[in-house]
């Protein structure tokens, strides 16, 4: 790991993980006994649910993984941009994990097949809380966006990363994890971060607080 990721990226990949966690789990003991808001449209109740896509659920955080390390090593400006933007995007969240708190009603699980197996455990492992906006999709579209314009990525790369985030867009419906305005929202919210990061150069605290160490950022 060491020589995938840079010196200067280390630090701020490692508070952005810690600033994850803390949304997203602190937020649900918070919100425990508040009132939760199920989002579902009827649009939603006519998605059909296929376990199958469970895979490509599962395989979203491969893409995280591999996503963040071709940013972190475009070079230090991309690096504390991209990363501040999605923290930015993060906070966004917690405030409306905290004033929205969301569920929604999953399908009962009965197929005895792998594809169902595994999306039961799924199930038994994350509750249906903090859907709104999805976290996944919030994620997938970062890694996409945040290689755009890189001259160290190639057009291939680029439009795997995309493909790839629809694929695990139209997964968090198929599943029954997510409803539509989930996905929406975080689309939304993750182009919101990252215009914020670029608009007021954002990356440049991490930079100050000795996040990293690199180029001036612009």
């Amino acid at each position: 790991m060491r020589d995938l990721i840079p010196r200067y990226a280390r630090r701020p990949l490692l508070l952005m993980l810690l600033y994850n966690c803390g949304v997203y789990w602190l937020t649900q003991l918070m919100t425990a006994g508040a009132v939760h808001y199920d989002l579902t449209l009827g649009l939603d109740r006519a998605v059909p649910f296929v376990p199958s896509f469970i895979i490509i659920y599962i395989l979203a955080y491969v893409q995280w993984v591999a996503g963040y390390i071709v940013i972190v090593r475009d070079s230090p400006e991309r690096c504390f941009r991209v990363i501040s933007g999605e923290m930015l995007t993060k906070t966004a969240c917690l405030i409306c994990f905290l004033f929205l708190p969301t569920v929604m009603t999953r399908p009962e699980v009965t197929g005895t097949d792998f594809f169902s197996r595994v999306t039961g455990l799924i199930y038994a492992l994350d509750a249906p809380d903090n859907l709104f906006p999805s976290i996944h999709c919030v994620e997938s579209w970062i890694c996409f966006r945040g290689i755009l314009g890189a001259k160290t990525a190639g057009r291939g790369y680029k439009l795997f990363m995309l493909l790839f985030s629809l694929l695990v867009f139209a997964s968090t419906v198929l599943v029954k994890q997510h409803v539509l305005v989930d996905v929406i929202s975080g689309v939304a919210l993750a182009e919101l971060g990252q215009w914020l990061a670029r608009r007021f150069q954002t990356g440049r605290i991490l930079q100050r607080l000795g996040a990293g160490r690199g180029r001036t950022v612009s």
